[in-house]
């Protein structure tokens, strides 16, 4: 055989090896793009996303669409292939996979986190919503959750109203803690609470929870986050506080395979909106993205530059930013979208009211810097 022809066909052979090693060999990454945008004014799946009842609404047009990223699963193999074109294309980013599934968390693990945030920011997106039109919201803390094999294991339960720590009362989920760890382990603490039945009978009933009761249990010393460094003893009793609202009317967010919390702040957008005359978009196309609180503080989210691309693929003109997203979002923005900076609720509603006015030069910017 030729020299040149064996060289040919030892290069061929190679090149194909190292495709099929590029195919068939796992790399630990995986891949971000972009998500479906969803208006948070329209319908999904032939039912409006916003729903109220008991208080009175109007029309609105434009949209306020909130955004989403796509992940491969964690149980996807990617090759070598995939990642390098991922790394190649402009409407996706290869992550390294423990970046999406820390600590070996599963799919299922990761789609259940998600889910709870994803709830988790619909209350807070209608409490924050509500707060800013003066609309009032009862808050009460409450037993989130019971730790397996605790203290409270069989005498705290989830949906306990907290109304007090030994006698103190109880306004944020956080004084529970701080009350509990005034007493050192082995020593009782009381608490004063409201039966979740009795409380939920309550709710529905449109009064205040009657019926307290007090519940004394042992404390025990919380485990060492740092078995090398053993903190000092801190008293536990096994539980998580969380809030529970009432609202004075029903608002239902109806919008399924959608996780996180990075939704809150257009939520509350498109509730203020349908609860208030005029539109809050002047029918302009606004998509955007944030965590938001109860007190209306919009806060950071991941993989900024895909949702920038799938909101201007959408349609959008103009971009709701966090302010700690602000800069990444500015070293890649889609032509055609203009990024606007929130810090909170108030301050998109009147950036908002800026869109509407038809001058957007005075809209707060992000910057690359």
């Amino acid at each position: 055989m030729p020299r040149r022809t064996a060289t040919m066909l030892a290069s061929t052979l190679i090149l194909i090896a190292l495709l099929c090693a590029g195919v068939l060999i796992p790399v630990p990454y995986s891949e971000m793009s972009p998500g479906p945008t969803v208006n948070t004014l329209g319908d999904a799946r032939g039912e409006p996303v916003l729903q109220i009842k008991g208080h009175k609404t109007y029309p609105t047009s434009g949209h306020l669409n909130m955004t989403t990223v796509r992940v491969t699963g964690a149980d996807y193999d990617m090759n070598i292939v995939e990642a390098v074109y991922g790394w190649l294309a402009h409407d996706s980013v290869i992550v390294p996979h423990d970046t999406l599934y820390p600590d070996g968390k599963t799919e299922e693990e990761s789609t259940q986190e998600n889910a709870e945030e994803f709830s988790q920011s619909q209350e807070s997106a209608k409490v924050a919503a509500l707060k800013e039109l003066k609309i009032p919201v009862t808050s009460r803390v409450v037993v989130s959750t019971v730790v397996k094999d605790s203290a409270a294991q069989g005498k705290l339960h989830a949906g306990d109203v907290i109304e007090a720590v030994d006698g103190t009362a109880v306004t944020k989920p956080e004084d529970v803690a701080k009350l509990v760890t005034l007493r050192k382990p082995g020593e009782n603490v009381v608490f004063t609470i409201v039966p979740a039945k009795t409380a939920a009978a309550a709710e529905k009933a449109g009064k205040e929870p009657q019926g307290s009761e007090e519940i004394t249990l042992t404390t025990r010393k919380a485990p060492s986050e740092d078995p090398a460094n053993p903190s000092e003893d801190r008293a536990i009793v096994g539980i998580q506080a969380g809030t529970d609202h009432t609202f004075p009317f029903e608002v239902d967010i109806k919008l399924a395979d959608v996780g996180g919390p990075s939704a809150g702040l257009m939520f509350s957008l498109g509730i203020i909106d349908k609860l208030t005359p005029g539109d809050l978009t002047g029918g302009e196309f606004v998509a955007g993205t944030g965590t938001i609180d109860d007190a209306g503080k919009v806060g950071p989210i991941g993989g900024i530059n895909m949702k920038l691309v799938g909101a201007r693929n959408a349609g959008a003109r103009y971009f709701l930013t966090p302010d700690d997203n602000c800069a990444a979002a500015a070293a890649d923005t889609p032509s055609g979208l203009t990024l606007v900076r929130v810090k909170t609720l108030a301050d998109a509603k009147k950036s908002l009211e800026t869109i509407r006015s038809g001058d957007p030069a005075g809209l707060p910017s992000c910057s690359a810097g």
